[in-house]
């Protein structure tokens, strides 16, 4: 029997018309941040139509949109200033190269082990970052802080762009508001001739790109793969490898780990499970074929995303449309974009922010462990002072450390003491997870000085999980034996029995009273 599903116009009908929704509000979003990361425009479109289209149609997560993004473009923007365009080219290749081998060692099932706290302090980290990115934008080319009739015209674009996205969704949401937006402040400023620096203005005064990529950089237009041959002498070496090399791995944490994140967002909201793996392997390839084209590289957007799903776009076709239109959008309307005010991509960053922090989790800090409140917060901090990598990688690690900490205290021991065969025995019941973290005090509620000749340990409600537990039965053992008493091991887990039969050479076990521990089967081969 056949397993594919019966054809549904309405499904693709959705798809199509949410595909198209989400071109027009990637347009906007995806200018910004290529200002954000100091390159060209067109850089941030093409490499919006490029990686999108790829994982849209390869990718584990149909339905999510991939583009160019903030969390990445705040990292690139840094090595662009430091190093110049043409390094953040292989920054990308480098970073889709090493996703595609996450994808292909399946670590992107660790995605699971991200606490909720940490989720959090990612979000709110994120949209500070892309707050204090925007204040670059209020110097003038000398670097100097605008004043006067200059400053007054940004702010006053500034409000009127937030004021349009925020109060047009009330009247209509035919169109995106922040495309609206956009289009509405651009042509008043046309209209009027207001003295309003614009993307052609920053674009001509950095010339970041245009000898590099779009040869003239006249109309825009993409001419190929020419930087390769604009390199500097000894771009290829050993050096340059040590000066990207590090910018590639927190770029390839941060869209790896926001891809995710934003694939386990959707898959709660569609009831449906995606495939990690395979996401990380074709946003890898993407990101490959970015770098190649000389594109920023991109990973999965959570708000662009939300969108789509909330339009009803759960299928490929949605991605697919989204990357198509957005390409029509370039190659028709590319000269255009020029024409836009520095303002009025700054007023659709501001209202980003607004949007992308997670105003509700100081209402949910109040709910929390004090221990996840301190890690949210830790996240948020470390994002702003140093970068969402470290911000993740520390987060994770301390709610971890809290976690082990925690389960370390649970380690309990009830005492019994009972005559057999005319002898003393003392019983140890231990409760809880011997692990790392409980071994010292799971050691220290022992008495061997003062113990009776037999002592039995029994970790029926217990469960030993790593060495460092078999190294404290060990130390007990050497402990008795020293004391000249006999200490009886029973009821140890299977799992435990296995670290025994490893380590068999460390514990010396006496069993001959306990019919019921496994262990004594050491003669036998592990599978």
């Amino acid at each position: 029997m056949s397993s594919a599903q019966p054809f549904d116009w309405r499904t693709y009908k959705n798809d199509t018309l949410s595909g198209i929704t989400v071109a027009l509000a990637l347009v906007p979003e995806a200018v910004a941040f290529a200002f954000v990361a100091g390159v060209h425009p067109l850089v941030g479109l093409y490499a919006a139509i490029i990686v999108g289209m790829i994982t849209a149609i390869f990718g584990g997560r149909p339905g999510m949109i991939t583009a160019a993004a903030g969390s990445l473009a705040v990292v690139m923007m840094h090595l662009v200033m430091e190093h110049g365009a043409s390094y953040l080219f292989l920054a990308v290749i480098m970073m889709g190269a090493m996703q595609i081998f996450i994808g292909i060692m399946k670590w992107g099932r660790f995605i699971r082990m991200v606490p909720s706290s940490v989720m959090l302090g990612f979000v709110n980290g994120l949209a500070l970052i892309i707050l204090i990115a925007q204040f670059t934008q209020f110097k003038d080319s000398s670097g100097e802080w605008l004043t006067g009739d200059s400053l007054n015209i940004m702010v006053a674009i500034i409000a009127a762009t937030m004021a349009i996205i925020y109060l047009l969704p009330r009247l209509t949401k035919a169109i995106p508001s922040a495309l609206a937006a956009i289009i509405l402040v651009s042509v008043v400023v046309v209209m009027f001739d207001i003295n309003a620096v614009t993307v052609g203005d920053r674009a001509a005064v950095s010339g970041t790109l245009e000898s590099l990529v779009y040869g003239d950089g006249t109309e825009g237009g993409f001419q190929g793969i020419s930087w390769f041959t604009t390199l500097p002498e000894g771009f290829w070496s050993l050096e340059t490898l040590w000066i990207v090399l590090p910018y590639a791995i927190i770029l390839t944490i941060i869209g790896s780990v926001e891809s995710l994140l934003t694939m386990t967002l959707i898959d709660d909201i569609t009831e449906t499970r995606g495939k990690a793996n395979k996401e990380c392997i074709a946003l890898g390839a993407a990101n490959c074929t970015a770098g190649t084209f000389g594109t920023m590289g991109g990973c999965a957007l959570i708000g662009q995303s939300m969108i789509n799903v909330k339009s009803g776009g759960t299928g490929r076709l949605s991605g697919i449309t989204a990357a198509t239109g957005l390409l029509i959008i370039v190659l028709v309307a590319s000269s255009l974009i020029e024409m836009v005010p520095i303002g009025a991509l700054v007023g659709l960053m501001f209202f980003v922010v607004i949007a992308t922090f997670n105003w509700s989790s100081w209402n949910i800090m109040r709910g929390m462990s004090k221990a996840d409140a301190f890690v949210m917060i830790l996240v948020t901090a470390l994002t702003v002072i140093f970068d969402l990598a470290v911000a993740v990688i520390a987060g994770i690690i301390v709610a971890a450390l809290v976690f082990a900490w925690q389960h370390a205290q649970r380690i309990l021991l009830d005492t019994s003491e009972e005559t057999l065969d005319g002898k003393l025995v003392k019983t140890y019941k231990v409760q809880g997870p011997l692990f790392f973290a409980s071994a010292k005090n799971f050691i220290d509620r022992f008495d061997p000085k003062n113990d009776p000749d037999c002592v039995q340990i029994d970790f029926m409600y217990s469960r030993v999980y790593d060495h460092t537990g078999i190294e404290a039965i060990d130390n007990l053992t050497q402990k008795y034996k020293a004391a000249g008493k006999k200490l009886v091991l029973k009821h140890l887990s299977p799992e435990c029995q296995k670290l025994l039969h490893d380590a068999r050479d460390l514990i010396e076990i006496n069993v001959s009273e306990d019919p019921h521990y496994h262990v004594s089967m050491s003669g036998k081969k592990e599978a």
